[in-house]
């Protein structure tokens, strides 16, 4: 199994990937850096990464690592959205649901918009 780990200020999380494309074309992305943009309790920003959609899904959970194929990003989500019609997360559009946060993702919370936000392998 991959994980990696999220950094974001004092905020540290790890993360276990799923077996899909997706995740395997973020692992060899990887180490990603970047200033991450709020919508409502998600976090996202654009990386180096192409993908179509796999298996998309408009409602995911709190703690679901996705990647939104219109706009190249890594969504971290850890609550409603603006889009929500009620407590579960819901993207823009379909994402690619390719990972979950291990933990209490709502910390996240506490990022700033325009945070910065480090995304790394971590050795298993």
């Amino acid at each position: 199994m991959k994980k990696i780990s999220i950094t974001a200020g004092s905020i540290k999380l790890e993360a276990q990937l799923n077996d899909s494309k997706t995740a395997q074309a973020i692992w060899d992305a990887l180490p990603l850096e970047a200033r991450g943009n709020r919508w409502g309790d998600e976090i996202y920003f654009s990386i180096p990464v192409k993908m179509g959609t796999e298996d998309a899904q408009e409602e995911v959970e709190v703690g679901d690592l996705a990647y939104w194929p219109p706009g190249t990003a890594f969504c971290l989500f850890f609550g409603p959205t603006p889009a929500s019609v009620g407590p579960k997360p819901q993207a823009a559009s379909p994402v690619n649901v390719f990972g979950s946060i291990q933990g209490d993702a709502t910390v996240l919370a506490q990022v700033p918009n325009g945070g910065k936000v480090k995304i790394e392998r971590l050795q298993g």
